[in-house]
């Protein structure tokens, strides 16, 4: 019995030696196009997050509406984006926000009342974006 079963053992390890040796043989052959193509865009990276944002105007009186308008690169529609205010070093969000819709745009009403220039900037989704001046009268 134990011979019966040694050589069963080497029967089914000599088989799958050879069935091998055809899969190699098949690996060598070249893969289709299409399966090439999805394997090069699931190594394409994703691109980078990034906002850009701009005001409707430069210049507003005190408590006057304005619009801030941008675009989102990299960041998933529905992302809440907010609108950030510089206060010395530091940079403060402020309860102006959004969320980025399925076009990858984004538009916020605003309204400031700290008289002078204001430098705002826009940030959200792991990204900000360059910071813009809106001047306050």
């Amino acid at each position: 019995m134990n011979r019966a079963y040694r050589l069963a053992i080497s029967g089914a390890l000599t088989a799958g030696l050879i069935a091998g040796g055809a899969a190699g043989a098949f690996a060598a052959t070249p893969a289709p196009a299409k399966a090439v193509a999805t394997q090069k865009a699931a190594a394409k990276p994703a691109p980078k997050p990034a906002l850009t944002a701009q005001a409707s105007t430069k210049t507003v009186k005190a408590w006057q509406e304005f619009r801030v308008t941008g675009k989102a690169t990299g960041i998933k529609p529905g992302t809440t984006v907010a609108l950030q205010q510089q206060k010395g070093t530091k940079w403060t969000t402020l309860p102006a926000k959004v969320t980025v819709n399925k076009n990858a745009t984004y538009s916020m009403r605003v309204k400031l009342g700290i008289k002078g220039k204001n430098n705002l900037r826009v940030a959200g989704g792991g990204a900000v974006s360059a910071p813009f001046t809106v001047t306050v009268r």
